[in-house]
């Protein structure tokens, strides 16, 4: 499709191809196992929490319920990106629609904006419990985790749409070739051959007012938390909403630091090649998923005593179908 014509654009593209690691294009076959495994341990890791909340009835209450859907989530995130990359490594076929871009580009900025509000639902879950723990049972039923989710869905859809519908409205004309793995905001932008200052100034004010926003947010629970449990005067009462909270706190760190630091390289180190940005976009999309059921296997006392009981039941499932060898007489 013809792009500029005498200075002036006269169509747009309508399909783009998208290149991962334009340094590395001819060895990009390289790249296929490590991506292939680290998406298989992203499946397993956290598919294996959620299958230990769900088959466990003592683990059916809302912490551990938040948990398994933000372990779900990390599933889509990563789904909703790896097989594709993963696709267009091992083959030459990486062309896109611009409908499949757009909805691409929804899809990841919804699931990382509905992971973080998951984590603003799972602060009010912890203060509650924490502060107020006569009244938990009364207060956090099922009926209002059900409309704290729904509420999540909403604010996501409603940060992340303006966004998408602005981008839709873009001419792109300068070339259709997308130097990254996936069709992010500004990767896409660059391709427009018209004024995108509305949509540059729309992404960032939504993204600096939704951040600034849940870090008060999570700042001010947290605080109230943690101010709260050291007043608990059971010390195993206080030990166990402390490391409860310490997961949580991890995760949060882990969510919001690789956003922010992709942020912050993206913007400052304008000098750095297009396979390392590409690098830290995957580095801050992936990472949580990878490090998330680590987190709540490991440190979730209830979820990792279930995990060993299963590892074990394992064993000796396996250890009674191993042949038998006969004595000699």
């Amino acid at each position: 499709m013809s792009g500029w014509s005498n200075g002036t654009y006269n169509e747009s593209y309508t399909s783009f191809l998208l290149i991962g690691f334009p340094g590395i294009q001819e060895a990009r076959a390289l790249l296929v196992l490590p991506f292939l495994s680290l998406y298989l341990v992203i499946l397993f890791t956290n598919a294996l929490v959620i299958h230990t909340v769900a088959s466990q009835r003592s683990l059916h209450q809302p912490m551990y319920l938040l948990i398994a859907l933000l372990l779900a989530i990390n599933i889509c995130a990563a789904t909703t990106v790896l097989p594709a990359m993963l696709f267009s490594f091992s083959t030459s076929f990486n062309r896109i629609s611009l409908p499949r871009c757009l909805g691409q580009m929804f899809c990841i900025y919804f699931l990382i904006v509905f992971d973080c509000n998951i984590l603003l639902v799972m602060a009010l879950d912890r203060y509650v419990a924490i502060c107020y723990p006569l009244r938990y049972p009364e207060i956090v039923t099922g009926q209002l985790l059900a409309g704290l989710v729904v509420v999540a869905v909403t604010r996501s859809t409603c940060i992340v749409a303006p966004v998408v519908v602005l981008a839709s409205r873009v001419r792109f004309c300068r070339s259709d070739v997308i130097h990254h793995f996936a069709c992010e905001h500004m990767a896409l932008m660059k391709l427009s051959c018209g004024d995108i200052s509305l949509n540059k100034t729309v992404g960032l004010t939504v993204r600096i007012f939704n951040r600034v926003l849940d870090m008060l947010l999570l700042g001010a629970s947290y605080s109230r938390i943690i101010h709260a449990a050291f007043r608990i005067s059971s010390g195993g009462a206080r030990s166990k909403a402390l490391n409860t909270c310490g997961s949580h706190l991890l995760v949060i760190f882990t969510v919001y630091s690789s956003t922010m630091s992709s942020s912050i390289v993206y913007r400052v180190a304008r000098t750095a090649s297009q396979d390392v940005h590409n690098l830290l976009s995957a580095f801050y999309l992936l990472l949580p998923c990878l490090v998330n059921p680590i987190i709540y296997g490991a440190r979730t006392k209830e979820i990792r005593q279930h995990l060993v009981t299963l590892f074990q039941r394992t064993q000796q499932q396996v250890s009674t179908e191993k042949p038998q060898s006969l004595p000699l007489e």
